[in-house]
C-alpha cells in the first residue's frame, strides 16, 4: 500500500547546548488534511518546524517529505512546499506587491495575477502599493501567509499563522486554509496553542508538551472519545456533592472547581437532578448537558503527558 502521508518524521530529535529541545518526534501529515500541531508555549512547536523546512538539521532522526528523505541538497522536495517560521520577514522599504513580486521572481513563478490574487485572499489588495514598514503586526502577518500561498505549494508549513490577529481576521484565515485544503488540494500543518483555532479546521491533531509527541488522533476519534457530561454550577459544590452521593446515590461524578461539578452518569435527568437539588436546598446558577471539547482533550493529553 502507497504511502499517503506528505509528512512523516521518525524519533525526531534537536538537542542544543546539550539539552534536548525535542525528542523522538513521530508524526504524520497526511495528503490533502489539515493537521493541528498543537503544545504549549515551549513544547517545541517552533522546533519541528523549523526542521520540517530544512532550517535546522535534527541531532537524531529523519524526515520524509512526499515520500523522500529530507537533506540538506532536497531542493526539488523544498520548491514544493511553502511557509511561515515565527514571523515574517520583508524588504521594509517596498511595497507588499513589490514583495510579493520579488518572491515570483526568485521561485521562477510568472503565473499572471497571481500576486493581486494572493493579495485580496488575504485582504491586503487596497494596501498592496503601501510600504511594508507602514503595516501593522496583523498585516505583516497577513503577507506572510500571501507570499506563502502565492506559488500554489503541495504543502504548506505555518507556524503560529494568526499572531498579531484580532478574532475577525483569525476567522477570515481559518476559512481560507479550509478552502485552500477542500479547493486546491493543499495539505497544510498548523501549529498553534489555541486550541479554538484549530478545533473548527484540523482533521488531525497531533499533541506535544515537554518536547516529546503525547498522541496524534483524527478529529473523528477525539469526538468519538469525547465524554456526555452534565454541568451543574452551584455556589457550595461541598454540599451539593453530599446531596448527589446521598440523596441521588450518584457515584460518577467530579468536582471541577469550588464552583462546579460534571456529573458523568447518563441514566440521570436533569429534570430529576435540578428537582431533587432544589428540594434539599442546593442552589443552582447552571444546568445542562455538555460534551468534552478539544481543549478539555489537550488538558487531559498534556497533564499525562507531564508524568512522562
Amino acid at each position: 500500500m502507497p504511502n499517503t502521508n506528505m509528512i512523516q518524521t521518525n524519533q525526531l530529535t534537536k538537542i542544543i547546548d546539550g539539552r534536548e529541545i525535542v525528542k523522538d518526534i513521530s508524526l504524520h501529515v497526511k495528503k490533502g488534511e489539515i493537521y493541528g500541531f498543537l503544545g504549549p508555549n515551549g513544547a517545541g512547536k517552533t522546533t519541528v518546524m523549523k526542521m520540517l523546512t530544512n532550517l535546522w538539521k535534527p541531532t537524531y532522526g529523519t524526515i520524509e517529505l512526499f515520500g523522500e528523505t529530507l537533506t540538506p541538497t532536497s531542493y526539488e522536495v523544498l520548491k514544493r512546499m511553502a511557509g511561515i517560521i515565527e514571523f515574517p520577514c520583508f524588504y521594509e522599504h517596498m511595497s507588499g506587491r513589490e514583495n510579493l513580486r520579488l518572491h515570483c521572481e526568485y521561485m521562477g513563478y510568472h503565473t499572471p495575477g497571481s500576486v493581486d490574487n494572493a493579495l485580496k485572499m488575504l485582504g491586503l489588495l487596497e494596501a498592496g502599493d503601501q510600504q511594508v514598514k507602514r503595516y501593522s503586526l496583523g498585516m505583516k502577518q497577513r503577507l506572510g501567509i500571501a507570499r506563502a500561498i502565492l506559488c500554489r505549494p503541495e504543502l504548506l508549513v505555518l507556524d503560529e499563522p494568526t499572531n498579531g490577529l484580532d478574532p475577525v481576521g483569525m476567522k477570515s484565515l481559518r476559512d481560507l486554509f479550509r478552502m485552500l485544503c477542500v479547493e486546491y488540494g493543499i495539505t497544510i500543518i498548523i501549529s498553534s496553542h489555541i486550541l479554538s483555532e484549530v478545533e473548527s479546521i484540523a482533521d488531525t491533531v497531533g499533541i506535544i508538551a515537554h518536547g516529546k509527541m503525547i498522541r496524534e488522533s483524527s478529529m473523528q476519534e477525539i469526538s468519538e472519545m469525547n465524554t456526555a457530561y452534565i454541568e451543574l454550577a452551584v455556589a457550595d459544590t461541598k454540599y451539593a456533592a453530599y446531596v448527589l452521593a446521598d440523596k441521588l446515590e450518584l457515584k460518577n461524578f467530579k468536582v471541577v472547581d469550588e464552583h462546579h461539578i460534571r456529573i458523568y452518569d447518563d441514566q440521570i435527568q436533569t429534570s430529576a437532578l435540578s428537582k431533587t437539588l432544589a428540594l434539599n436546598n442546593v442552589a443552582i446558577d447552571f444546568i445542562g448537558r455538555k460534551s468534552e471539547s478539544l481543549e478539555d482533550y489537550f488538558l487531559k493529553m498534556t497533564e499525562e503527558g507531564a508524568g512522562l
